[in-house]
């Protein structure tokens, strides 16, 4: 055997360890996206050998990437000597492999960074490129988990512990920019005001708990009858504010006599007994002499008095 054939094996030797070593996926590919090179941490995470996979196309398999897609992303690899780089907040992953970390994970996949770059051949002319695929599952794991954490905390802030309405503050934020943009569009909008009939009485009869589980039914009744882009909140106590958006009067009362009737429906039950409550409504229509949106609120404040002041369980508007 010749110094110059040994030489090379040990040039392959070495590459091959090289290659083998890295905590990187290393593959090449030629123009048609044949592989030509496939390393030891794609082997390990895709179960293909690389005899079993050099000299194919790679979407042959890996049908989930798209050959279209990629094909455009390697253009300016290929035709401007361009280095392209995918990451993970904008595509999880290139090659679906399993996540690793069945035990301190909850992902089913590994998340990847991807780096596209040309190689030359000595003519100056990319015949190929290679990809670079980095594990970054522990890095999303990271973030994904900080983000959720931000929502919740966000939620938590936003929301009303009892009823999962929006709280009084977060409400009144809203109501505020709503009253602005209902004065610029000049579209029709109408507040609502409710709250549950001789609240006290439940309270004292049946416990606090009873009460509070009365008030999550009112909630209940409230989030079926509203649509997604209007704005419902508990305002207090058993006190409910809802602003619907684009609904005329003759429309809300339709929508507040929805939730008077489903309320008088609604049975709850606690230790054994059976609860039944009534609620009594104001509406108001946005009208463009309000100068701010408490002029707006208490207008639909007079009517829930003049309902309650007339008997209870209906819906006055002023």
């Amino acid at each position: 055997m010749t110094s110059d054939v040994l030489e090379e094996l040990s040039r392959q030797h070495w590459m091959h360890d090289l290659l083998s070593s890295l905590e990187v996926g290393i593959v090449v590919l030629d123009r048609e996206f044949k592989v030509e090179v496939w390393n030891q941490f794609m082997e390990n995470h895709s179960n293909l050998r690389p005899s079993q996979i050099v000299g194919t196309c790679l979407f042959d398999s890996f049908p989930e990437i798209s050959a279209d897609w990629l094909k455009v992303k390697a253009d300016p690899v290929f035709n401007l000597k361009t280095p392209v780089f995918l990451i993970w907040e904008q595509r999880p992953y290139l090659f679906k492999f399993g996540c690793n970390r069945p035990i301190t994970s909850e992902l089913d996949f590994m998340y990847q960074n991807v780096t596209l770059f040309p190689l030359s051949s000595l003519t100056g002319k990319v015949e190929r490129l290679c990809m670079l695929v980095y594990d970054v599952t522990d890095q999303a794991t990271g973030r994904l988990h900080i983000e959720g954490l931000n929502e919740k905390l966000t939620n938590v802030s936003r929301l009303d512990g009892l009823t999962g309405l929006y709280n009084r503050r977060y409400w009144q934020e809203r109501f505020e920019k709503q009253f602005k943009l209902a004065r610029r569009r000049g579209a029709p909008e109408t507040a609502i005001m409710l709250d549950i009939d001789h609240f006290k009485l439940v309270n004292d009869t049946y416990g606090h708990q009873a009460g509070d589980k009365v008030i999550q039914a009112l909630a209940n009744v409230i989030k079926q009858c509203v649509r997604e882009t209007d704005l419902a909140g508990r305002y207090g106590g058993e006190e409910f504010a809802v602003i619907l958006t684009d609904a005329k009067l003759d429309d809300a009362l339709q929508v507040a006599e929805r939730i008077r009737r489903a309320a008088e429906a609604t049975v709850v039950e606690h230790e054994g007994q059976n609860i039944t409550f009534t609620v009594s409504l104001g509406l108001s229509e946005f009208n463009e002499s309000f100068d701010n949106e408490m002029q707006w609120l208490d207008r639909a404040d007079q009517a829930l008095y003049k309902a309650k002041e007339g008997g209870r369980n209906q819906a006055v508007s002023l």
